[in-house]
């Protein structure tokens, strides 16, 4: 089965597909330096994909993960940093291009962005996506909410059960937030928490982890598979 990866950054999503067993083809404006391991790369503006009903409707699902920085917790955080936002709010085209074509899609994107949220998915619902330190397992706190013609079951999150705080990758190394947030010490701990041991700091912050869409892909292809024997 095909799954299309729109907005694609580093390939974090489409590697969790490639690993649910989907032959990936990631699309995205940039073609970053860390590379795209989840399969083919086509370097291409998302916007003019969307407006191809025949290619979208050629691939079996299709994922998508419009720019969030607009939407973001941290764009105050990113705006003291000069860093700003994109400004941009993809959201309304993608899904209305993703009904349109009438293929499984997956709309993923940051807590208070304007999604249904079908499903959300932190990283203590994952047991690899830890690291210790002194002060004991720490997981990955990166919540995330998809938009989904898919049924997928909704999992329970453990932070609040942890005993320490968990970490996040998100504005720069080592930052901790008064409210109490904490972002990783190294990139090669960032990595090892994420479960994406090619990418930069850069890309490892715009990134969701493989574990996320690797369970998503499983009921995406169950329900792909249904389908087919329906039809």
């Amino acid at each position: 089965m095909r799954l299309l990866d729109l907005f694609c950054g580093g390939g974090g999503a489409g590697y969790g597909y490639r690993l649910a067993g989907f032959d990936v083809v990631g699309v995205d404006i940039k073609k970053r330096q860390c590379g795209y391991p989840a399969g083919e790369f086509v370097k291409a503006d998302v916007r003019e994909v969307l407006s191809d009903l025949p290619f979208l409707r050629s691939f079996d699902a299709i994922h998508a993960s419009p720019p969030c920085q607009t939407h973001s917790r941290t764009k105050h955080l990113r705006d003291a940093q000069g860093k700003g936002t994109d400004k941009v709010d993809l959201i309304p085209e993608t899904r209305e291009a993703l009904e349109r074509s009438r293929v499984p899609y997956v709309i993923e994107n940051v807590e208070g962005a304007p999604l249904r949220c079908d499903l959300l998915l932190c990283g203590s619902m994952f047991p690899r996506l830890h690291v210790y330190d002194d002060t004991g397992r720490r997981w990955l706190k990166r919540h995330r909410i998809f938009e989904t013609n898919v049924l997928v079951p909704q999992r329970s999150c453990r932070h609040r059960h942890a005993g320490v705080r968990p970490l996040g990758v998100y504005g720069s190394l080592g930052d901790d937030i008064p409210s109490g947030g904490q972002t990783c010490r190294s990139v090669e701990q960032a990595r090892e928490l994420m479960g994406c041991p090619w990418m930069s700091w850069a890309a490892l912050v715009e990134a969701i982890p493989p574990a996320y869409t690797a369970f998503i892909g499983v009921y995406l292809e169950n329900h792909i598979n249904r389908k087919g024997v329906s039809a």
